[in-house]
């Protein structure tokens, strides 16, 4: 397991490059599956997830070759669905998340697959039932072995229909998108996730042959086709690192420059930073944020406490509420943070009232945050990273504190967070890596 040491009150300064969005990569890669032509992908970020996910397809028989830095190319022509069965790929499956991603593809090209419940991070309950529901209503059969928590899915003919999610999952739009694609007939899906990642699968499978519109809406209409082609994609830089950039530099009150951000694509997140009065200027395609002392949360109109929840897109995504928890913990004038999703994904503010963080958790949901108005500063603490996002967040907030803090489990920071050590280091963070 490793560590982070961080020497925290140091102001960073310069410009960042923001990684390759790993919720985007996860399902792109994925993709690669539906076709048995060669199917290339730049601009991916070198993260533990995603890592792990290509070395999946290679155990599968995919033929994966590195092309450059950020590169890869995929060539899915010599699968073997049962491989699916075995032990290592369960062992492998078990750690990612992600992998639910590989039942759509896998179940449209070979009409069957087999996955255990897959891991990912410990943020509270994370159903699966959109995903499956979905499948089903495609014409797929669903066992579920409660002992050995494995699923499997086989169909003698899919055929298209028309599906309204239970909810706007992103996971389970691209699931079902990918079988759907291969499906026989036409498909609606209604209530579908529209973030970018989904807009950026849809068009890629558009590139490959698919048949797909309203894309970057909620109604999304599929006529199947027999099969695919292969393509070149470029994924999105990913939005969740770039607010969290922007977290960093107002707690630590430095001056910042994020490069090539794809503004467009960040939907409110920019808006809503300013909400919690941090200061930030759209240049170009960059952002830069000046250095502040001082940040001050808005009110409502009506005077009362602002609340930042979290929403289906175009809504603010509930990965980056962690941050803006943290942020809150030294801006002048309270805010209520509501994490409607997950259960469990505040549980993370014990570590930030041992640091002198002036919370209160309501609930599972809530947490009530007075901001200390950088008049009292964190102190540096040791802490354990709980998942990729509110392990980001205890970095700023071991960044932005007095004196020293460990961070352990930072084994979940790298999962989302390429390199974070030695980039945050050329800004001139203070943060050693101890293995």
């Amino acid at each position: 397991m490793g560590s982070f040491k961080v020497e925290g009150g140091h102001k960073l300064s310069g410009t960042i490059d923001p990684q390759g969005a790993k919720n985007e990569a996860l399902q792109v890669i994925c993709a690669s599956l539906l076709t048995k032509e060669e199917h290339v992908i730049s601009n991916m970020p070198d993260i533990l997830d995603v890592n792990n996910l290509i070395n999946i397809l290679a155990f599968l028989g995919v033929k994966v070759n590195k092309v450059n830095a950020d590169t890869y190319c995929f060539k899915a022509d010599n699968v073997d669905p049962d491989i699916l069965l075995d032990e290592e790929f369960s062992k492998r499956s078990r750690k990612l998340r992600g992998s639910i991603m590989l039942i759509g593809p896998m179940l449209a090209r070979f009409h069957k697959a087999f996955i255990p419940m897959p891991g990912g991070d410990k943020i509270g309950r994370r159903r699966l039932d959109t995903h499956f529901l979905g499948f089903k209503k495609l014409g797929a059969k669903l066992d579920y072995n409660f002992k050995d928590n494995y699923y499997s899915l086989t169909a003698d003919r899919l055929k298209g229909n028309y599906i309204h999610l239970d909810e706007a999952s992103v996971t389970g739009t691209a699931n079902i998108v990918m079988l759907a694609v291969l499906t026989e007939g036409k498909t609606t899906i209604y209530n579908a996730a529209c973030e970018p990642y989904v807009q950026q699968l849809c068009n890629m499978l558009n590139d490959m042959g698919a048949q797909i519109s309203g894309v970057g809406s909620n109604l999304l209409h599929i006529t199947g086709v027999k099969s695919l082609h292969g393509t070149t994609h470029r994924i999105l830089p990913d939005m969740i690192e770039i607010g969290s950039f922007i977290g960093l530099a107002a707690m630590t009150g430095s001056e910042l420059t994020i490069n090539n951000v794809s503004y467009e694509n960040l939907g409110i997140i920019p808006d809503t930073f300013k909400k919690m009065g941090v200061a930030l200027e759209h240049i170009g395609d960059d952002i830069h944020v000046p250095a502040q002392e001082h940040y001050e949360i808005e009110t409502f109109i009506d005077g009362s406490v602002m609340t930042i929840a979290d929403a289906i897109w175009p809504g603010l995504t509930p990965d980056l509420l962690s941050v803006f928890l943290v942020l809150a913990t030294q801006a002048k004038g309270s805010v209520l943070i509501h994490q409607k999703m997950f259960e469990s994904r505040l549980f993370f503010v014990d570590n930030l009232i041992y640091m002198g963080a002036q919370i209160i958790l309501c609930d599972p949901h809530r947490a009530h945050v007075v901001g200390l108005d950088n008049q009292i500063k964190l102190r540096g603490t040791v802490m354990s990273s709980p998942d990729i996002r509110a392990g980001v967040a205890l970095l700023i907030a071991a960044l932005s504190a007095d004196g020293q803090s460990v961070i352990h489990n930072i084994e979940q920071i790298d999962r989302g967070y390429q390199n974070i050590d030695k980039r945050l280091q050329a800004l001139g963070a203070k943060i050693t890596r101890m293995e």
